[in-house]
């Protein structure tokens, strides 16, 4: 086939490659003209034959937004719109809405696999008409990973991102059961042999997995984990996805707590832990700590009577 690819980043730019790889014609742009084809949108959809196919692989957000708006402008009826970023599904349905309206077909594609899939492949899940679907089967059988899984038509158009953002979700449990097994091992006095462990498990245990094999290969770099800072962002996805579990009434306490935590990571100071500090002072005479201050100059205060 011939696609055009706008957003040539580090996903991006692999999945031109590998379709290329395959044999399909890829008209690249990016901002950056390093690594364009190209020198605008306009000239991307001028060098394709119609019906044309887009994949859009820009942040989620306005650029995804202004990218997919501009698209409505110089495409035609009959050529079709592919968002592979992580869009909201609630912003894809508006999309396919807006694109409908001129005679432009839209799918939405999750995508997961990160800088491994040009060589693994890349497993998609789509939402979207049949009909436009089935146009960009070549594409998504060259992406997905060889053999019988790796990709699936979830169902009308936001589904694919829907499923993905699920998939995002649990993705952050998995994240923090590894980092909450982990620290309990290494605060043991009995183990002596913490990245052994992880190590053991990856074969035969019911734990294991990529996400398994990856913390191994970031043990094996640096088995203390020193040169990292505890420190982890969210992208939105975990987010959306305890968002959608309020609006279904669907309880994720695993999902909604790893989502917490990665807020909590990015405090040097908890001022939920200094409420609990003062209140177990306050009813207990529990030692507390002064800002900057080593020692527990709570420890003489004397309790209330309860």
């Amino acid at each position: 086939m011939e696609l055009g690819i706008i957003g040539l980043g580090k996903m991006g730019g692999n999945m031109a490659e590998r379709l290329r790889r395959g044999g399909h014609t890829i008209v690249g742009y990016d901002r950056d003209p390093d690594v364009s084809d190209v020198g605008s949108v306009e000239e991307l959809v001028e060098r394709l034959t119609p019906p044309r196919a887009v994949w859009v692989m820009v942040p989620a957000g306005q650029a995804t937004e202004d990218t997919i708006h501009k698209l409505g402008e110089v495409l035609q009826p009959g050529d079709i719109v592919v968002d592979g970023g992580n869009s909201h599904y609630v912003d894809d349905q508006k999309h396919g809405e807006q694109l409908a309206a001129k005679g432009i077909g839209f799918v939405d594609c999750g995508v997961s696999g990160g800088v491994w899939g040009l060589q693994n492949g890349y497993a998609l899940m789509v939402g979207g008409d049949e009909d436009n679907v089935k146009r960009l089967m070549p594409i998504f059988e060259t992406l997905k990973p060889e053999g019988e899984f790796g990709f699936v038509h979830s169902g009308k158009v936001g589904a694919g991102h829907f499923v993905k953002m699920v998939h995002n979700g649990i993705e952050y449990a998995m994240m923090q059961a590894f980092g909450e097994g982990y620290e309990l091992i290494e605060a043991s006095d009995l183990v002596t042999k913490v990245p052994e462990t992880f190590l053991s498990w990856q074969e035969g245990t019911v734990i294991r997995s990529w996400l398994l094999d990856l913390l191994n290969r970031a043990l094996a770099d640096d088995p203390e984990l020193d040169d990292l800072r505890g420190y982890a962002n969210d992208s939105g996805e975990g987010r959306w996805t305890v968002q959608a579990a309020v609006e279904h009434a669907v309880p994720l306490p695993a999902i909604s707590a790893s989502l917490f935590a990665r807020f909590a990571s990015r405090q040097e100071d908890s001022p939920a832990m200094r409420v609990v500090a003062a209140l177990r002072n306050q009813f207990g005479g529990h030692a507390v700590e002064a800002v900057g201050d080593g020692d527990s100059p709570g420890a003489d205060v004397t309790p209330p009577a309860v």
